[in-house]
């Protein structure tokens, strides 16, 4: 490591890298308590694949999406040996019930079924059931390849956005929203937000609100600029925002010299769109002081 140096991250740097998103409910529910770091990086890395399978419609008759991923994958993934592998896909199959794997024959690899991290209710259980009552065992569509999917150069749209809900009394819809009250108010440090911008405090409430009130919406659709969004490609969106998107919306309302007739309507659009207008924004903005010499 002589004469190595790594320098630091400017600005939004950090932002031009790809990600292996470990959902924190699975490091914070207590039943996946005696999983091991390891056990939840890989199935974060399970789950990184879904969307790139998603894309290419690798699904079964049934719709459900799997990918393919070899012990031998897992072992370069992690720079492991084989029988810790072996053991690491146990664990997710059969401890956490994390994945379901299908084995083919004839030497094909097995189909890799990533499961929701987030157990169902009862209710939920059942109509499960009741949906797949009746449909025979799947016959499984022709593979493109027989080699592991790879999510590096494509953008993941979708993820899973269902929360865990304690029965404790409260409705379904209180503990829903308080679920997705305490993600959001942690993953966009709302609390940090208010001490830097103190005069922004009823503002953050109000996103904060408007991000919690979207999400528990029970609609399949939601209307942003005119067009109707999927809930769940609008949910999707929203699990990626992070305090930078948010002091990003607060500077465009900052910003904003023409008056807003709908405020909820032109922050859903700005929450929206922050993932991918935040860089170009600031990027002009720089480009701007440069030219007039003020950087």
């Amino acid at each position: 490591m002589d004469n190595y140096y790594l320098d630091y991250f400017y600005g939004l740097e950090a932002d031009a890298y790809s990600f292996i998103r470990v959902p924190k409910l699975l490091i914070n529910l207590p039943i996946y308590k005696d999983l091991t770091s390891d056990d939840k990086l890989l199935y974060g890395i399970l789950l990184d694949r879904m969307s790139l399978s998603a894309k290419n419609r690798w699904m079964d008759d049934d719709g459900r999406v799997y990918i393919i991923f070899t012990i031998e994958d897992v072992m370069e993934a992690l720079n492991c040996a084989q029988h810790k592998a072996v053991k690491l896909m146990n664990n997710l199959e059969t401890k956490a019930h994390l994945i379901e794997r299908k084995r083919q024959g004839q030497g094909k690899p097995s189909l890799i079924y990533v499961k929701k991290f987030v157990p169902m209710s009862n209710a939920q259980f059942l109509n499960c059931q009741n949906r797949n009552s009746g449909i025979a065992e799947s016959t499984i569509q022709e593979l493109p390849k027989p080699q592991c999917n790879n999510t590096e150069s494509n953008n993941t749209e979708y993820s899973d956005t269902d929360l865990f809900f304690s029965a404790d009394g409260r409705s379904e819809e209180m503990r829903t929203r308080a679920s997705y009250e305490e993600y959001f108010r942690d993953a966009l440090e709302i609390d940090f937000l208010k001490q830097n911008n103190p005069g922004e405090r009823e503002t953050l409430d109000g996103i904060l609100d408007l991000i919690v009130d979207t999400c528990c919406a029970n609609k399949p659709w939601i209307l942003i600029s005119g067009d109707k969004k999927p809930i769940e490609v609008v949910k999707s969106r929203f699990m990626k925002l992070n305090s930078s998107h948010i002091e990003y919306v607060l500077k465009c309302l900052s910003d904003n010299t023409t008056r807003i007739r709908n405020v909820n309507q032109y922050l859903l659009a700005t929450l929206f769109n922050a993932t991918t207008t935040i860089s170009p924004y600031y990027r002009s903005w720089v480009n701007n002081d440069m030219a007039k010499g003020l950087v």
